[in-house]
């Protein structure tokens, strides 16, 4: 397990190893799965990658689930990540996490924010969220990161900036300079959110 990790954490981190790598960005509606998403593959872009970017929306507009693959490589030739391929996932919520464990290789990489949101099946009263997800992520053949995305996103000015959070965290894994990162967010937020969206991706990149 412990070469398995090794193995994908270079594999983010050296350009020169083009083989195609997978990561799924998964949340609700709402969340800013997608201008996540849009931020990476815009940045992937520019370093020469071959980048393939799917969105699958689910009930967005009533908090339902959204899922975005994003695919890079020398040569990407289907936009679709199967099961057993995530070299990462990218979440926005715990339950969110959960769902799409069995997508993440063995030894693979988990970045979640730890706030729960409820379903619509459990604010209807028709099912309760489940318990000690953390715990379960924990027992995965897995690297899990979990923490509270909210709490910083908040502190930077706006719970709207999970997301950014999110980005910053997830730039530890990857060998892209602070000017490049900061090129690709201010080509993706609007201008007047623009700083303290900087503010959130410094706030996860430096928790």
């Amino acid at each position: 397990m412990k070469n398995s990790i090794l193995r994908i954490e270079k594999s983010f981190n050296m350009e020169e190893n083009m083989e195609t790598k997978n990561m799924m960005i998964v949340g609700v509606g709402g969340q800013g799965t997608l201008l996540a998403s849009k931020l990476l593959g815009r940045l992937l872009l520019t370093k020469g990658f071959d980048v393939k970017v799917s969105e699958v929306h689910g009930m967005s507009q009533r908090g339902g689930s959204v899922v975005t693959y994003v695919r890079w490589g020398e040569k990407v030739f289907s936009p679709i990540i199967d099961k057993g391929q995530a070299d990462c996932i990218l979440s926005f919520e715990l339950l969110e996490a959960a769902r799409y464990t069995e997508f993440l290789k063995p030894g693979g990489r988990i970045i979640v924010n730890s706030q729960q949101i409820n379903p619509m099946p459990v604010i209807a009263g028709a099912a309760v969220y489940p318990e000690k997800l953390a715990e379960k992520l924990a027992a995965l053949d897995a690297k899990v990161d979990a923490f509270d995305a909210l709490s910083l996103a908040e502190e930077a000015g706006s719970s709207k900036a999970v997301n950014l959070v999110l980005m910053g965290r997830l730039a530890k894994h990857f060998d892209f300079t602070d000017e490049e990162w900061m090129d690709a967010i201010e080509h993706s937020v609007p201008p007047k959110f623009l700083e303290m969206n900087k503010k959130a991706f410094e706030a996860g990149r430096s928790a």
